[in-house]
């Protein structure tokens, strides 16, 4: 899940009250089928800076509540407004996330971009800027590899059990 840290970064995450907060503003089609029909209470994500000096992996965050109508969309003083979105007819949808944790160090864009067993990961593709992408089972496990050899046990439900 990516985010511009001078938007909604891990640290205002860090800072909300119970280090929870909605995942709002996601207005491409592909990123809310993502969170709309894929992501489910328990999974867990990665915290992702990007449009910032170093973009990274920053956190990981658990799906706290599954997808709902984006308010923001409604909120014509909100920059995410969007004035097809109506009450009857939601387009968009937003998550509930908890911060499970920090990295121990970040794992920059170009870190990942190293690394051929990452090479079919939407993220270090160009091109790629969707907000919500999948990560398969291995990337998953592999990333937190990266961290520093620190694993999260394979019985959690994480946002890439829906890919091979």
């Amino acid at each position: 899940m990516k985010s511009e840290p001078d938007v909604f970064g891990i640290d205002d995450l860090k800072k909300a009250p119970g280090k929870t907060g909605h995942w709002d503003g996601v207005r491409n089609y592909q990123a809310r089928n993502y969170m709309r029909d894929q992501m489910k209470k328990d999974d867990l994500a990665f915290f992702y800076h990007s449009n910032c000096k170093n973009p990274a992996i920053t956190g990981i965050v658990e799906i706290i509540k599954e997808a709902y109508p984006d308010f923001t969309a409604q909120d014509p003083d909100n920059p995410h407004f969007d004035p097809k979105s109506t009450p009857d007819n939601p387009r968009w949808c937003m998550v509930d996330v908890r911060l499970v944790r920090a990295l121990s160090h970040i794992i920059g864009l170009k870190e990942l971009r190293q690394h051929a067993e990452l090479g079919n990961m939407p993220l270090v593709q160009r091109g790629n800027r969707l907000s919500v992408m999948p990560v398969t089972a291995r990337q998953w496990q592999f990333i937190l590899d990266l961290e520093s050899k620190s694993r999260i046990p394979a019985r959690n439900r994480n946002f890439h059990k829906t890919t091979p």
